[in-house]
């Protein structure tokens, strides 16, 4: 499994914490300096089952700046919010964990990495 985390975030290191205790292998991926392509969040969206406006971090200065709040949440905009992720990691909501299985999960709680970590 691998981990996208940005190191100064308390959720983040509170994955990473509970993956050792548990004993899981998994590979870092420090996600503001390892930007994923256009592709890659296409990839990591289908694995999770949303839209890249659910994995948007809405509050940030960037989103502000680009107006996120205001663009559509339809099909045809589905790229725009992408290629914005992409282009700015740091709107990308962390930490992200895909498991082996082909799934991921969004890992802000223990529930949620403890879900990961069940699916291998």
């Amino acid at each position: 499994m691998e981990i996208w985390i940005n190191p100064a975030c308390s959720k983040c290191r509170s994955a990473l914490t509970l993956l050792d205790a548990e004993g899981a292998d998994y590979t870092v991926r420090k996600y503001l300096e390892d930007v994923p392509s256009a592709e890659e969040i296409r990839g990591v969206l289908d694995r999770l089952g949303l839209e890249p406006w659910d994995i948007t971090r809405t509050g940030e200065a960037v989103a502000k700046e680009l107006g996120v709040k205001e663009w559509g949440r339809e099909a045809g905009d589905r790229e725009r919010w992408i290629e914005a992720l992409s282009a700015h990691p740091k709107l990308i909501q962390r930490p992200i964990i895909t498991a082996d299985d082909g799934t991921a999960v969004v890992g802000r709680s223990e529930e949620a990495v403890r879900d990961a970590l069940g699916r291998g």
